[in-house]
């Protein structure tokens, strides 16, 4: 039973389609590396990968520790995460991001999915600093390892099964191959990790803070109809 003024209204019906919408931003963001890839490549640096001064790309826009602090450089803490040490590594980070893009923007949303991607990008930059700032550093791992980061905090609030959907095991997958391997920024991919956690967490308890309002809006419209009758 409902009242007049919520007969009146129009009842809107979420099926698959309106829940979802295309991931434009992960689309953008895997253009955004490709082209810049394509100018580093053009600029000097070779198909397989780069082992010192490589192109006026490469050398402007890696990130370097010296060059922040000597020549404030500070372009370079975001910079660094469109570059890209050969084919094989933006092959392995972009096919990354749009599988994890295409299950996570859809469910928080383009912009919040924005944010998750930059602030890990730079949580990742400063983690790398941190743990080997003379060493260069470039890469999308850094913002990918967040947004996966944020994909795991918000299926949980979601009430899906860390381990046995498999995202437990990724993770600990990656984590375990960055510790192992030589040449792979620990620090970029833990500074990165940890921002997209807490990301997650602040978009999970906003969202629900939201839902929270919306319900106590509609039980006052609901009450005052009611009693205007």
């Amino acid at each position: 039973m409902r009242c007049p003024e919520c007969a009146r209204d129009r009842t809107k019906v979420r099926t698959t389609r309106t829940l979802t919408s295309a991931p434009v931003v992960t689309q953008a963001l895997i253009a955004i590396n490709v082209i810049v890839f394509l100018a580093e490549t053009v600029s000097g640096v070779p198909f397989n990968g780069c082992s010192g001064a490589c192109g006026t790309v490469w050398n402007h826009g890696v990130l370097f520790g010296p060059s922040i602090h000597i020549s404030h450089d500070y372009w370079r803490i975001v910079t660094g995460g469109f570059l890209h040490d050969g084919f094989f590594h933006i092959f392995v980070n972009m096919l990354s991001l749009y599988f994890v893009g295409m299950v996570l923007e859809p469910a928080i949303g383009h912009v919040n999915f924005a944010t998750v991607y930059f602030v890990s990008l730079l949580a990742g930059s400063f983690g790398a600093l941190l743990f080997q700032p003379d060493v260069p550093t470039v890469g999308a791992s850094g913002a990918i390892f967040g947004v996966f980061g944020a994909l795991i905090v918000v299926a949980y609030h979601r009430g899906i099964p860390i381990w046995q959907s498999g995202l437990g095991f990724v993770l600990l997958f990656n984590l375990i191959f960055s510790f192992t391997f030589s040449g792979i920024s620990v620090g970029g991919h833990l500074g990165g990790l940890v921002a997209g956690l807490i990301c997650g967490e602040m978009i999970v308890q906003w969202g629900e803070r939201r839902r929270m309002q919306a319900l106590a809006l509609g039980g006052w419209r609901s009450s005052g109809s009611r009693a205007w009758r």
